[in-house]
């Protein structure tokens, strides 16, 4: 079983939504997430998504554009966040760590190549929100035999048929798009929502984590009777680029324990 599929089941018997906070390698320097995992840890965090910073990054907004544009100029590339993975590997970190990043960077490295170099510093899933299912078969397949999962997407607008192919392919979890737009904080989930995550289940098992717009424990609380995880990105970004860096740790961690505390059903 991987270590996604097998956090998920745990989080079934304890009756508690999994929490996925994100933070960009690289930002706000080239080390900082060496120290902000472990603190996401510590806070509750049940998995992590670690964005690779990308030049056109089509599904992002505002907030995570500034970060990754700022982890590009402090240098961060492919194998960078590959070797982050490994040093948080080697810190302890036993959580599923899931690569979030765009589909030119990993052609470029070469799928095969970046498949089993990902699996050996120690990666759990990748999430490439430009990598559609019908065209992603070669990194799929040569990701699948080194036990790692690509997440793909669905959105309230996808149709039957996209909802039966990402079924056909996906693994480890399916990211539903709780919006129809880019990423960032918002005030309250689309009260469309739970009729979208109805229409996925109905054409997958797997379980389905909420993104997009995800900002607050009473957004959480939402998710948690809904779905079977919360991603938050955006929000977490934000809430850094408030501080002076000496705070990041403490803030980060404080913040995704009050998201961790609204992530148990009933």
């Amino acid at each position: 079983m991987s270590r996604i599929a097998g956090t998920f089941e745990r989080l079934d018997r304890e009756k508690r939504c999994a929490l996925m906070p994100y933070l960009a390698i690289g930002f706000p320097e080239r080390d900082s997430v060496l120290e902000l995992a472990p603190a996401l840890v510590e806070g509750g965090a049940d998995m992590l998504e670690l964005g690779m910073p990308f030049s056109d990054p089509l599904a992002d907004g505002a907030t995570i554009q500034r970060a990754t544009e700022r982890a590009l100029r402090n240098g961060i590339r492919v194998e960078d966040c590959l070797n982050t993975v490994r040093r948080l590997r080697r810190q302890g970190i036993d959580i599923p760590l899931l690569l979030m990043g765009y589909y030119n960077p990993i052609m470029r490295y070469g799928e095969e190549r970046f498949a089993e170099h990902a699996a050996a510093a120690g990666v759990d899933g990748l999430i490439i929100p430009d990598l559609p299912p019908e065209e992603a078969e070669p990194l799929r397949a040569a990701c699948a035999e080194r036990g790692i999962d690509i997440i793909f997407f669905l959105t309230p607008t996808s149709t039957d048929e996209r909802m039966a192919q990402v079924a056909q392919r996906a693994s480890g979890f399916i990211y539903c798009v709780s919006l129809a737009g880019v990423t960032g904080a918002r005030s309250q989930l689309s009260p469309a929502l739970g009729p979208f995550l109805e229409r996925v289940r109905r054409f997958s098992t797997l379980p389905r984590a909420v993104g997009f717009g995800i900002s607050r424990p009473e957004h959480v609380a939402q998710i948690s009777s809904m779905a079977e995880g919360a991603i938050v990105a955006s929000a977490l970004i934000n809430k850094l680029e408030q501080l002076p860096p000496a705070q990041h740790r403490d803030a980060a961690r404080e913040f995704v324990a009050a998201l961790s505390s609204a992530t148990r059903r009933g």
